[in-house]
């Protein structure tokens, strides 16, 4: 899995009228699936007179991702998939967009319905401003008083969060690194302190 990929930064909303129907498209974080129903949910209850509300989401990146979406009563295919579709070419992961559509009396067609939502969708995705999010594992690390300010600076040094701190017949130091940095850090580790640092990988307990 790609451990670093770009992901919204703050939540965007754009609207575009097609024959008088209004197409709003709001699209915003959402890093794991119950967060983005719990998006598509609130903007539901945040637009409830809309007649549709189409969404897409993609939460994860590169070969674990996890896709969902539903027309919401357009005819079928006519707005999930092309919604989805431009939310899979934006390169953009853990990500949530819903178009609300307010019916303004006229038709659009298969062709037509296909080609609003892609612009609605597109239209968000080009004021979506990302930034890069970066896959961490917490570590926990035991060592003797001793090694206690060697192990520090190796922390400040490959860029580990300290969470917490336990000072007891040992030290214990609840630490956050991002993983592209893990390697390196786990190297120097073992060097500095020939191996005296108990190492256990919290993300996966």
């Amino acid at each position: 899995m790609t451990s670093t990929y770009l992901i919204p930064a703050a939540q965007v909303r754009t609207e575009i009228v097609i024959k008088k129907s209004r197409f709003i498209s709001t699209a915003q974080l959402a890093a794991s699936v119950p967060e983005a129903r719990a998006v598509i949910a609130g903007l539901r209850a945040e637009m409830p007179d809309a007649n549709h509300h189409v969404y897409a989401f993609r939460v994860g990146f590169g070969k674990s991702v996890t896709e969902g979406m539903s027309d919401d009563g357009e005819p079928t295919g006519t707005s999930g998939p092309p919604t989805l579709a431009v939310v899979r070419g934006s390169g953009i992961g853990d990500i949530a967009l819903v178009t609300a559509r307010y019916f303004g009396g006229t038709k659009l067609g298969t062709g037509g319905l296909v080609r609003a939502y892609t612009e609605s969708a597109q239209a968000a995705l080009s004021m979506l401003k990302t930034e890069f999010k970066v896959e961490k594992r917490e570590l926990g690390l035991e060592m003797p008083y001793s090694l206690y300010n060697i192990v520090k600076r190796l922390i400040a040094t490959y860029r580990g969060e300290i969470q917490e701190e336990e000072f007891a017949a040992q030290v214990l130091i609840i630490v956050r690194f991002a993983v592209d940095d893990l390697a390196a850090f786990s190297a120097d580790l073992q060097e500095r302190t020939s191996a005296q640092v108990s190492v256990v990988d919290l993300s996966q307990l």
